[in-house]
């Protein structure tokens, strides 16, 4: 029994001894303090420089544990100096996923970016007014060059300001969430979409006409017109006179197919009381992810859907079709003002144009330009001389491309977007490019220099429904408005306005 005691005793120990000399498995290692004292000595620069910092916001979740080896299956916890263990699965139940710290991580983000945005601070150092008007007096800036500074000087000094949306029906403004909103040509009205509480979406026009006052409300009309069906594109159509029409693309569901209907704006009452209305037609295609109005006479009355494997141009007032086939689904497209060119981008990432004057002939080849990016082209914008064209895709990238050499000229960093479809935003007159990301975040280049100059962070938490839709022009509300950048997320509309 002694010996058996002793062996037993003998046992207890080792283990004991064992369990005591097991490094902890959620400590960090002891190396840690020596990494520690090192980052001291660093000098500490701020998260983000202003708004106008080019640091991508969605990368900070990855950047933020750099100093940490990652364990697989653990997180480490900067604040708290040690690990956790990763669970698995997404319900509500499990307190700690991949998902949930991510979103932990871009929230703090977009919290600290908002607290910048209060400030006013310049891409550039030395970037003034004073500075800027001084230097062009002693003829060391040309006057392209100091525009295009004061642009920028004005970008980064824009402040958020939320908007009034008064309706005529007080039941209806601010009840339903924006999913889309596009300007017309002269940016004096919007048209929205917004999503119904029960499903399906609602259609409306917001007058820009009260942005020019210091109170800031703008008058929304609604109409009874809506669907049960998801909004796929939306163009503004000028049929009997400029932007006359509304073009939507509607998907289908179940056995109704889809359908491109074409609303006359004068079905909402912030047109004119004197005109009549105009002509409502819906036309049944497939599922369409794109469309685009024509404005070259010599393709009057023609708009273009993209659908899967084939582009459908259509003549509203004869019906007449023409189809072109393509090997990829299209989703997007723009017309050409000067020529009845129409270019496409694909979901291979090609991007072609078809001249629609020619007729359907089997065996023939329709693409003309041919580009190609190496994701899905989400989002495509002809420049006004029509000899570039610019272009985003699925993998976050924007380029610039000269159609007469087929060439990338340049390309615009920071975007962010997985598989959303979204748009882009280019105003040549201020040399400005605009894009939301799919993380939520308004970004702004310079189109001379591909300099990202400014991120602007969401009023609301970032989520896939309540992702920014955003229009910028220098003169919002007509001829006499004022340049800005209007923002609808949720239920609100904000304006940001030049200083």
């Amino acid at each position: 029994m002694r010996r058996n005691f002793r062996r037993g005793k003998e046992r207890r120990g080792w283990s004991s001894n064992k369990r005591s000399h097991h490094p902890h498995r959620h400590e960090r290692p002891s190396h840690s303090h020596r990494n520690e004292s090192l980052e001291q000595k660093e000098p500490q620069t701020p998260v983000n420089a202003g708004p106008s910092s080019s640091e991508d916001p969605s990368s900070s979740s990855s950047t933020q544990n750099s100093a940490a080896p990652e364990l697989p299956g653990f997180y480490y916890d900067s604040e708290k100096n040690r690990y956790f263990r990763l669970l698995p699965g997404h319900n509500n139940h499990n307190p700690l996923t991949k998902d949930s710290i991510e979103h932990k991580a871009m929230e703090c983000k977009r919290l600290r970016l908002l607290e910048e945005e209060q400030k006013q601070k310049t891409t550039r150092a030395g970037l003034n007014s004073s500075l800027l008007l001084q230097k062009r007096q002693l003829g060391l800036l040309s006057s392209t060059s100091y525009c295009r500074l004061v642009h920028e000087l004005k970008v980064n000094c824009m402040q958020r300001r939320k908007i009034e949306i008064h309706s005529p029906d007080s039941s209806v403004a601010g009840t339903n969430n924006f999913k889309i909103i596009v300007a017309d040509v002269a940016c004096e009205r919007i048209f929205t979409v917004n999503d119904v509480e029960h499903g399906g979406c609602k259609y409306g026009i917001i007058n820009l006409s009260g942005l020019g006052k210091e109170s800031l409300t703008v008058e929304m009309y609604d109409n009874l017109y809506f669907t049960n069906r998801k909004v796929n594109s939306v163009c503004w159509a000028s049929l009997t006179h400029p932007d006359s029409h509304v073009l939507l693309c509607l998907m289908g569901i179940a056995e109704t197919p889809g359908c491109a209907s074409l609303l006359p704006a004068s079905l909402f009452s912030s047109t004119n009381p004197g005109d009549r209305p105009g002509m409502l037609c819906s036309f049944k295609i497939s599922t369409a992810w794109s469309c685009a109005w024509c404005l070259n006479p010599q393709a009057d009355n023609c708009f273009s859907t993209g659908l899967t494997r084939r582009v459908l141009v259509t003549n509203v007032v004869t019906g007449h079709r023409q189809t072109f086939g393509t090997s990829s689904d299209v989703l997007a497209q723009q017309f050409a003002t000067q020529t009845p060119v129409l270019y496409n981008g694909c979901r291979s990432g090609e991007i072609f144009s078809i001249d629609v004057r020619q007729r359907n002939r089997k065996g023939q080849s329709w693409k003309a330009t041919r580009l190609f990016h190496g994701s899905a082209v989400t989002s495509i914008h002809l420049m006004e001389a029509e000899h570039y064209l610019m272009a985003a895709d699925m993998a976050g990238k924007i380029k610039l491309w000269d159609l007469r050499t087929a060439k990338c000229v340049k390309q615009y960093k920071g975007h962010h977007n997985e598989y959303a479809l979204l748009p882009l935003h280019v105003n040549e007159e201020e040399g400005l490019l605009i894009a939301v990301g799919q993380d939520c975040y308004t970004r702004i280049w310079s189109l001379q220099d591909a300099r990202l100059l400014r991120t602007i962070p969401s009023p609301h938490p970032s989520s896939k429904d309540a992702i920014p839709s955003v229009v910028f022009s220098s003169r919002l509300g007509g001829s006499r408005g004022v340049p800005g950048l209007l923002m609808a997320v949720k239920q609100d509309l904000y304006h940001f306005s030049y200083n």
